[in-house]
Order: structure tokens, then C-alpha cells, then sequence
């Protein structure tokens, strides 16, 4: 017992009532034979099971990835350098002559050595390092870089202006009533030629434009200027820009004024009387305060309220006297081309096939810029046009990150939006940049999928910034005059990406499954190709779509979509076209591949929100496929065969595992099975009908399979010889295990073949067929496993039936438990023994079949022990409760009501049956009459009386009216049926005899309407058990007579028994229609209890039950 309480409770599934499988398949013995058939010529041959599944493995794996939508975390699978962009030395600006290149580095070097003012932190101020750099950019020996310098110094010096801007001041004082001023600046160059000479320490002086010093003359009214007066404010802003022509730059010197506006005052007439500017020391001096006060950021401290807060930028443009400034060259093409110069030495200086650098100068190159720019002149916008120019026809020559790029056009359009206009012939070099680098980027976005592929994180970021170039790119369009693209860019990049997908299959094409070739070579080739058309859809999908479309607002997977899918589909249909006529099962094999493929395709579409695949041209597409696929599941309905013939060959029967209780075939039976349902799932075929038509024969199929391998175990089992002595057979333990997995997986299998059965079809329910064909699989492999169940337990009906036996002669001086304590025993060891090796589902029926044997056993007992004591019922009364305890273990074994059904219900009745004495045996007789009444069916007729009970007579009334629908006795198809009507049991009426009607000669419904009465008391009326018996019997004058029926009526429900009836001996109740009945069974159950008791009452009633069952003995 203590086995039993490790098990779980489970309950015997019931068996549906449905048409068996296995006996449908002996009806049609073409479609259900045992040895699979001979396949046509040019099959698979029978020993390419394994291989045959394997390939279809592949294919299931295939389909494995294509659940779904792509997630990008996926497809991006490496981090590698990106692939090598193509570069084109043409593409950069145009090689420079040898008298042009001496030219540039005579401007670079007129540039350093004529610089002037103070250098950044980051820039270079020793001479020689900025000279010693140009000679390396331009690749001089010293010779010539002698000769240059010396050339350079003897050329004529520049000229200087300086360039003011005046921004803002805060904090000003307030001099005017309204606590505002009307502020206005006034600033000018003072002349080497009118400055004072250093003042002395010991007085402080200060100088004013208003407020002029007695010691000088008056500067020039050209050197000062006034910027506008902004009323009432503390916080003016000016934001002017003046230029001043400078004699000296050593000595020359720039000064400015705040005041506060007086309308009585004209500016102009203040200008023309200023004195001269005395007080400061020098323009160095003055070059430090500007620098300060571009450090403060325009703050002023508490203290310094009334001081101007001066923003701005210190430029030194200068007028140059050099060759290529003589041949009319601006600053703006020179700084070009000695940008591209330095550009072109600072990246070849990097790892050759870099493509990252964003850049970066040096700090020589970056001084030598940045004076060349401020001495030509050149505002921001024209140095960010000229970076932008250079870099991006660069990049087209040697790879550049497009990080940088993208930096430089943002840079563009920052200063752009504040200029908004250049020279045309600068907007024109800016126009043409944007050309080219557009035709440039345009050419990579043809060729995607090799510079960009989208499983490369890197090439999919560059690919990123590429895109957010070309759209800034779009931005610049409506601001040229001279539009540098003849269309919208977006729809130049449309048509450059359908251009690359046309390019991309058409290559693909032409290496795969060329056109030349004949159609089975092609075959092959074409589902490779549709195979990498679905992958680069899934890469458009999951990475392409939302850069396209977030930047540059172009729908690419749409647009890609459309594209191939046409494309495949047109190869497909030629194809399939071709190899109809010469459908072979290698053929069939190929389109059956390709059409799984082509269904992702159209599955992928339609999976995206919004999307309708009836639109496509693969729509239609699996009509030319419907021969191919019938073909190929017949090569699957033998291969199938074939791969679980080789496992059962090779199966030793024997767990596969410690963790698994089944055999090595079963488990290759269910992948099968599981393969077949996801190839079915895969296929997915769109026509209800044809879905109908290949699902109904693939589940034909797949119970044929499953039957057949139920058979192969059987014979495999059979062929091994048994150990003598075993009552747990171990490899009938494996194949009962083997059953009841194929039955779950089979089941499965078999409720994932569900096609589409249209409008008529309830969501979520199994289509008739496909539902007819699961039940009546599991209905046969349910007796299947109940055969190899018994035929696992009848190699302990021995020993079950000698311990039963033990219990039956065990004497009555011992004890009821020391009797069954052997039997228990014997059942915990091999109930062990079978929990170590079935399934939970199979030791379930296990039990349930030794529970049927042990009472087939016990009953046998009893039968053949008659005339025995009480004790010996006794003793088997108790030995069926401890087996019912033993069984049921606590809830963990079987269920209390599967344990007292059946059999359990007739063994207990006869123990207790044995155990009364013979008059309770015959009232329980009719008991079980009155019971077993309202459950007969109208098989032998029908009988209607009325009964009622006159107490002042004391006197029972039974009218019998009439009969109807009787059973045929008599050759002539009809009877002479009269009927007996008696009170039982007989010793509650002793003193009674039975009556009887009158023969209604020839008929089945009689009308008798005749009256009997039955002088008996009310009290045994009253007791249990106690009814009126009617016996419908056909008369025959030669011989005896028939018996038709017979029914009973408790005499406990009759009226006036219970209670007197009003009005005395009246007449009362209503008519009462009885079912009359053959109880054959519960004739021999009363035979069994009563014939081996020797007292005369038992012996009379058995004599009268032996006429009875007599006249039963022709019924089924």
C-alpha cells in the first residue's frame, strides 16, 4: 500500500463512441495495409527514412525563423568594421600643376609669416614649427623652402584693417530721470601718429572723445564711428560691425566710448569736435581687454555697473601682395585648395583603410587655417562652405566618417540660417558639392546590402548618419537660387534603391538558377533565391524601413516589397509552368520547398498591421503547387513508414533513460508526428476546399502510420522471448508506455491539421472529418493499450488467484487481516515494481485492470464454495474493503467511485446476499424487480392495470386492462397472450394463489378489462419489497406455453394501502402503464444465491426461477 501512496489520483478515461479507425481501415484494406506500399520509380528509396527527415528538419528549421516580425536585436548580429566603401581619385578636386602647387605654399607661407595678433590656446605661435609644417604638407627640401621664405619676406607687406563688433553691454548706469539712459557707443583707431607718450605713474590718466586732452590735436572725424542709441534701456544690444584701416599695427590703437544720447546734442558735430585719444598703452594692451572681456561671457560684477561689457570677435584682414593675389585668386579659392592640401597630408597619416577619422587637425594645420581665413576675410558661412566643399569631395577619395559630415553640414546650416546668402559663384561650388556628394551617396544606397549589410551594427550606424546627410541635403534645396538637384531628392533615392533591388536580383538570379538552365536545375537555384529574398525582407523590415523612413520620409520595405515579391512571383510561375508536365517525386519535392517559401513571403506581409496580401502577385500562387504538394505527402505517407519501421528494428525496448519510461522508437514515432504537424502549419494552403481534401488524407495518413507502428511493437514484443517466473514484463511495460505517448502525440498532432472551413466553421473547433478521425485513433489506441494491458496483467492472474484462493481456505480461527495480509503483500511488490516503470496514464490502467481481475477472482471464489459458513462471506467482505483501501490509497490511487462501479456492485450484493437468509434473498429479488422498473425500455410491450385497496373488505383489486405492442410468438407473426397475475414475495402471501385473464386469441394488443381481487391485509401490503407481478405468457394448445413478459407494480404506492380510500370499496387511481421486461440476468443473479441452499422454501423458488430462465434461454 505504501507504493500506492506515491501515485497520483487519476481517473480512466472514458472511450468516445465513434467510429474505430482500425476497424475503417479493415473495411478499405487499400488504404490501411500493415506493409507499406512500393513507391513509384524515382522515390525516395526505403532506407532514406532518416535522411528524408532530416531534410525536412532543415525546412521546419527554416520556417522556425520566420515567426513573427523581425526584432532588430536579432538581425544585428556582428560588430565588425564595416565594408570598404568605393572611392574614386576623380571624384576629389582636380590635381594642381606644379606652378599652382609653388603658388599655394607661397600664400601659406605669406600667411605665417605675416600673421598678426594673439594666437588660441590650442594654436601654434613658434614660427619655425608652422614653417617647418608647410615645408613637410608641400614636400620642399630646404633648398627650395629657403628660397620661398626669402621670396615671401621680399614681396610687399599687407596692408591691415581691423574689424570691430560691437554686441551688447548689462548693467549700464542710469543717467536719465526715468532710471533709464539712451546709450550709444562711440569707438576709433587712434594714429601712432597722435599718441602721447607713456603717462607718468603718479597720476592717472584718462581720456574721452567728448572730453579731449589739451596736449594733442584733434583726431580725424574718418576714424571714429558711432553705433545707433538705443532709448531707455541698461542692457542695449547692437550687434554692428565697423572696419578700420590701420597704419600700424605696432602702434595703432582702438578706442571706445558709452554715453548716454542728449537730443540737444548732434553725434555728428560731437564726432567732428573730439580731441585726441590720450591714456591708453598701445593696442596690445588693448587686445588683452578685449580678450577678457570675451572671457567674462558679458557679465559685469556688483562693482562694475557703469562699465561696458565688451563681446565680440578681433579679425586682422589682409590686403596681400602675393602671386596668386596678383593673378586675381580671392582668399576663398586659395583657402580651398590649401584645406584640401593639409587635409590630404593629415589622413595619410592614419591606418590606410580607416574610415572613421572625423577630421581631426593637427594643431599646425589648424593655426595655419585659421590665419589664412582671418586674413582673407572670410566670414563663418564661407569657412563652413569651404570645409564642407573640400571634406565631403575628400571623402568621395578616401572614406571619412559620416559623423564628421554631418557635423560640418549642421555647422553649414547654423551659420546659413544667420547669413543666408553667398557670392554666386560660391553658391554654385556649394550647389555643385552638394551634387556630387548626392550622386555619391545615391550610388551606395544601390549597392545597400553590400556596404551596408543590416546584420553589421557598424555599417547600419554609418548607413544611419549617410541617411541623415542626404536629409540634410533636402533642407538646403528650397534656400539656392541655382537648385543643385533636378528632382526631389527623396524620389532620387526612391528610384536609386528599386534601381540596387533590381540590380541585387537580377545578380542573385543569374548565380543561382539562370535561365539557360533546365527547369529541375533551376528549381534548386530559385529556392535558394526566394529563401534570400524573405531574409532580405526581414532586413528591410527590421533595420532599413525606420531609418528610410524617420529621415529621408521614403517608405523602403513598401517599396522593396513590392519589388521582389513581383519579381519571385514571375519566376515562380514560369517555373512551375515548365516543370508541371515533368512532375516527378524529386520534382514535387523541390516545389514543395519553394512553395513553403513563397507562403512566408505572402504570411510576412500579411502580418503587418494594414496590410492586405490578395493585392500581391503571389496571390493565386499555390494553384500551380497543388500537384506537387499531393505528391509530396504521398512520399511523406511512406517515409514516414519506412523511418518508424528502422526505429522499431533497432528498439530494444528498454527506457531510453533514467528520466524517460519509453522506448527509443516512440520517441522518434512523435517527432514524426510533430514534424508532420509543423510541416502542416507551415503549409497553411489558402483554398479551403484543396485544405479540406489534403488535410482529410495527410490525418488518414498520419492514423495509418500510428496503427501501424502499434503493430510493429506488437510483433516486436511477440518475437521476444519472455523470463521464465516474471510477472512484470519490462519490455511490455515500455510498449505500453510507447502507446500512450503516440496516443498524445498522434492526438496533438492530429488537432494541429485543422484547416480553414470558411464561414460555416465555428472558431476553435476541429473540422468534422479531421474531429471523426482523432476520436476514432484514440478509440483504437485506448484498446490498444487496454490489450497490452492485459496481456501485462494476465501473467498475474496465477498468482492473483491463488491468493484469493489463500483467503478462501484460510480457517476461521484466524484473523480477517492475517488472511488478506499475503495478498496485499503481493500486490505492493509488483504494484512497485510497475510504478518504477509506467507512465502515471498507463499505471492507472493497470490498476483498474488487476482491481476487474481481483473481483472476477473473488466472484469465482464464491461460486465455487457453496453451503459454507457466514464467517467465509464474512471474511471476503472484509478482504473487498481492504483491497478498496489498498487501491484507493488515501486519494492517491484510484477513485472511490471508479473502485465501486461494476463488478464491485454485483460482488458486494452477492457477499451481502450470501450473508441473509433465504426469505431476504427473495424479497431482495423483487426489490430488484420494483428498482430495475422504470428502466426497461418498450422492448416486449406494454401492459396497463389499475390497482386500489378496499380496507373495508380488506381486500386488494387489481383490474387488468389492456396490453399493446407484444412480442410475435406464434407463426403467423402474431399471439395468444393471457396474463397471470400474482402478490410476492410468496411468504408474505402465503395463504394467496396467483389469477389469471382470459386468451385474446391472435393479437398483440389485447384489451382484457378484468377484475381480480385479492383478500390479503393491509399490513402486508405495507411491507418492503412487497407488489403485484404480472406475467404475460402465449398460450399454445400442443405444447407449453410461451413466456412474453412480465412486470411489477409496488403495492406501497397503490391507492387505500397507505391510507384508507374515501367512499369505502369505491373504485379509484388512475390506469397505470407498465414496461414488460425479460430479466434474465437478475434470474441467474437469485439462481446463484438460492440453489446451493438445501431448505425447501429456497429449493421451490429455484425450481420456479429454472422454468423461468428456460423460457428466456432464445433471448440475446
Amino acid at each position: 500500500m505504501s507504493t500506492l501512496l506515491e501515485i497520483k489520483s487519476s481517473v480512466l478515461r472514458q472511450v468516445q463512441v465513434c467510429p474505430s479507425f482500425r476497424r475503417r481501415t479493415e473495411e478499405e484494406p487499400a488504404s490501411g495495409n500493415a506493409d507499406p506500399p512500393e513507391p513509384a520509380a524515382g522515390a525516395w528509396k526505403p532506407g532514406d527514412g532518416v535522411e528524408f527527415f532530416a531534410q525536412m528538419r532543415l525546412i521546419l528549421k527554416k520556417g522556425e525563423g520566420r515567426q513573427g516580425l523581425p526584432c532588430p536585436e536579432v538581425l544585428l548580429r556582428s560588430s565588425s568594421p564595416a565594408p570598404a566603401e568605393p572611392v574614386d581619385p576623380s571624384r576629389g578636386l582636380r590635381t594642381l600643376s606644379q606652378e599652382e602647387l609653388d603658388m599655394l605654399y607661397e600664400e601659406a607661407l605669406y600667411t605665417v609669416l605675416h600673421r598678426a595678433g594673439t594666437m588660441g590656446p590650442d594654436q601654434v605661435d613658434d614660427e619655425e614649427a608652422l614653417l617647418s609644417y608647410l615645408q613637410q604638407v608641400f614636400g620642399t627640401s630646404p633648398e627650395e623652402h629657403t628660397v620661398a621664405v626669402e621670396r615671401v619676406k621680399a614681396a610687399k607687406a599687407p596692408t591691415y584693417a581691423l574689424k570691430v563688433s560691437v554686441m551688447r553691454a548689462k548693467n549700464l548706469l542710469a543717467k536719465d530721470p526715468n532710471g533709464f539712459s539712451d546709450p550709444y557707443c562711440m569707438l576709433g583707431i587712434l594714429p601712432a601718429s597722435g599718441a602721447m607718450r607713456e603717462p607718468s605713474p603718479h597720476k592717472e590718466q584718462r581720456f574721452s572723445f567728448r572730453k579731449g586732452s589739451k596736449r594733442g590735436g584733434p583726431l580725424p572725424a574718418k576714424c571714429i564711428q558711432v553705433t545707433e542709441v538705443k532709448s531707455s534701456t541698461l542692457n542695449p544690444v547692437w550687434k554692428e560691425h565697423f572696419l578700420f584701416e590701420i597704419e600700424d599695427v605696432g602702434t595703432d590703437q582702438l578706442h571706445l566710448d558709452i554715453w548716454d544720447h542728449d537730443d540737444d546734442v548732434s553725434l555728428v558735430e560731437a564726432c567732428r569736435k573730439l580731441n585726441e585719444v590720450i591714456g591708453l598703452k598701445g593696442m596690445s594692451r588693448y587686445f588683452k581687454q578685449i580678450v577678457k572681456s570675451a572671457r567674462a561671457n558679458g557679465t559685469a560684477g556688483p562693482t562694475e555697473d557703469h562699465t561696458d561689457d565688451f563681446l565680440g570677435c578681433l579679425n586682422i584682414p589682409i590686403r596681400r601682395d602675393t602671386n596668386m593675389s596678383q593673378r586675381g585668386r580671392s582668399g576663398f579659392l586659395s583657402y580651398l585648395l590649401l584645406l584640401s592640401r593639409l587635409l590630404q597630408f593629415e589622413h595619410r597619416a592614419e591606418e590606410p583603410n580607416s574610415s572613421s577619422w572625423r577630421g581631426e587637425l593637427s594643431g599646425p594645420a589648424a593655426t595655419v587655417l585659421c590665419l589664412h581665413g582671418a586674413q582673407s576675410n572670410l566670414s563663418a558661412l564661407q569657412l563652413a562652405v569651404l570645409h564642407w566643399q573640400v571634406s565631403s569631395r575628400h571623402h568621395q577619395t578616401r572614406t571619412l566618417d559620416y559623423g564628421y559630415l554631418l557635423g560640418l553640414l549642421e555647422d553649414l546650416q547654423a551659420h546659413w540660417e544667420e547669413a543666408g546668402s553667398l557670392p554666386q559663384e560660391q553658391e554654385e561650388g556649394l550647389a555643385d558639392s552638394f551634387s556630387a556628394f548626392s550622386e555619391f551617396g545615391l550610388q551606395l544606397l544601390r549597392q545597400l546590402r553590400d556596404y551596408f549589410p543590416a546584420t553589421n551594427s557598424t555599417a547600419v550606424y554609418r548607413l544611419e548618419l549617410l541617411l541623415k546627410c542626404l536629409g540634410k541635403l533636402q533642407l538646403f534645396q528650397p534656400s539656392f537660387e541655382i537648385c543643385p538637384f533636378e528632382t526631389e531628392l527623396n524620389m532620387d533615392i526612391a528610384a536609386a534603391l528599386k534601381r540596387g533591388n533590381r540590380e541585387w536580383f537580377d545578380k542573385l538570379l543569374n548565380t543561382q538558377s539562370p535561365r539557360e538552365q533546365p527547369g529541375p536545375q533551376r528549381l534548386a537555384g530559385l529556392i535558394k533565391l526566394a529563401d534570400a529574398v524573405y531574409e532580405d525582407l526581414q532586413s528591410c523590415y527590421g533595420i532599413y524601413a525606420s531609418l528610410f523612413h524617420s529621415i529621408i520620409k521614403v517608405d523602403f520595405f513598401t517599396l522593396t516589397f513590392r519589388q521582389l515579391e513581383r519579381l519571385v512571383a514571375e519566376e515562380a510561375w514560369v517555373l512551375t509552368e515548365e516543370l508541371s508536365p515533368k512532375m516527378t517525386l524529386e520534382v514535387a519535392s523541390g516545389l514543395f520547398e519553394l512553395y513553403l517559401t513563397l507562403a512566408d513571403i505572402q504570411r510576412f506581409w500579411s502580418s503587418i498591421p494594414g496590410r492586405d496580401s490578395r493585392s500581391l502577385a503571389l496571390a493565386g500562387i499555390h494553384a500551380p503547387f497543388l500537384p506537387a504538394v499531393k505528391l509530396w505527402l504521398q512520399v511523406l505517407r511512406d517515409q514516414t513508414k519506412w523511418r518508424l519501421q528502422g526505429a522499431v528494428d533497432v528498439d530494444t525496448l528498454e527506457p531510453m533513460d533514467a528520466s524517460s519510461k519509453h522506448s527509443s522508437s516512440a520517441a522518434t514515432a512523435s517527432l514524426c508526428f510533430s514534424h508532420i504537424q509543423e510541416l502542416w502549419a507551415c503549409l497553411a494552403w489558402p483554398d479551403p476546399a484543396q485544405a479540406q481534401t489534403l488535410g482529410t488524407q495527410l490525418s488518414q495518413d498520419l492514423c495509418e502510420a500510428a496503427l501501424f507502428y502499434t503493430e510493429l511493437l506488437r510483433k516486436k514484443v511477440d518475437a521476444q522471448p519472455g523470463a521464465a517466473g516474471e510477472a512484470v514484463s519490462e519490455p511490455l511495460c515500455a510498449v505500453l508506455n510507447d502507446v500512450e505517448l503516440l496516443r498524445k502525440a498522434a492526438g496533438q498532432a492530429l488537432r494541429g491539421l485543422a484547416w480553414p472551413e470558411g464561414a460555416a466553421g465555428l472558431e476553435g473547433m476541429l473540422p468534422r472529418p479531421l474531429l471523426s478521425c482523432t476520436q476514432a485513433l484514440d478509440e483504437d489506441l485506448q484498446r490498444e493499450a487496454r490489450t497490452v494491458t492485459a496481456h501485462l496483467t494476465s501473467k498475474m492472474v496465477g498468482d492473483i488467484r491463488k491468493y484469493v484462493q489463500h483467503v478462501s481456505l484460510s480457517p476461521d480461527s484466524i484473523q480477517n487481516d492475517e488472511a488478506v495480509a499475503p495478498l496485499l503483500k503481493y500486490l505492493d511488490e509488483k504494484l512497485a515494481l510497475l510504478n518504477a516503470s509506467l507512465v502515471k496514464e498507463n499505471l492507472s490502467r493497470v490498476l483498474e485492470a488487476l482491481w476487474e481481475l481481483l473481483l472476477q477472482a473473488i466472484l469465482q471464489a464464491l461460486g465455487a464454495n457453496r453451503d459454507v459458513s457466514a464467517d467465509f462471506y464474512g471474511r471476503f467482505h472484509f478482504t473487498l474493503e481492504a483491497l478498496v483501501n489498498f487501491f484507493h490509497a488515501e486519494g492517491q490511487g484510484l477513485p472511490l467511485e471508479s473502485l465501486r462501479d461494476g463488478s464491485y456492485k454485483r460482488l458486494e450484493e452477492e457477499l451481502r446476499l450470501h450473508q441473509c437468509s433465504t426469505r431476504e434473498c427473495i424479497e431482495q429479488y423483487y426489490l430488484d424487480k420494483l428498482k430495475q422498473r422504470s428502466l426497461e425500455h418498450n422492448r416486449f410491450g406494454r401492459l396497463s392495470v389499475r390497482c386500489h385497496y378496499e380496507a373495508a373488505e380488506q381486500r386488494l383489486a387489481v383490474e387488468v386492462l389492456h396490453a399493446a405492442d407484444l412480442l410475435p410468438l406464434d407463426a403467423n407473426g402474431l399471439s395468444d397472450p393471457f396474463v397471470i397475475v400474482e402478490l410476492g414475495p410468496p411468504h408474505f402471501f402465503p395463504m394467496v394463489r396467483s389469477q389469471r385473464t382470459q386468451v385474446k386469441s391472435r393479437t398483440l394488443h389485447p384489451v382484457y378489462d378484468e377484475l381480480f381481487y385479492f383478500s390479503v391485509p393491509a399490513e402486508a401490503c405495507r411491507r418492503r419489497g412487497a407488489c403485484v407481478l404480472f406475467t404475460v405468457m402465449d398460450h399454445d394448445w400442443l405444447s407449453t406455453n410461451d413466456f412474453a413478459g412480465e412486470a411489477a407494480l409496488g403495492l406501497g404506492s397503490v391507492g387505500g394501502v397507505a391510507r384508507p380510500q374515501v367512499g369505502g370499496s369505491a373504485r379509484a387511481g388512475q390506469p397505470v402503464t407498465l414496461h414488460l421486461r425479460r430479466p434474465r440476468a437478475q434470474v441467474r443473479s437469485a439462481l446463484r444465491m438460492l440453489e446451493g441452499r438445501p431448505n425447501k422454501e429456497a429449493q421451490e423458488f429455484v425450481k420456479r426461477l429454472r422454468e423461468l430462465e428456460k423460457y428466456m434461454e432464445a433471448d440475446p
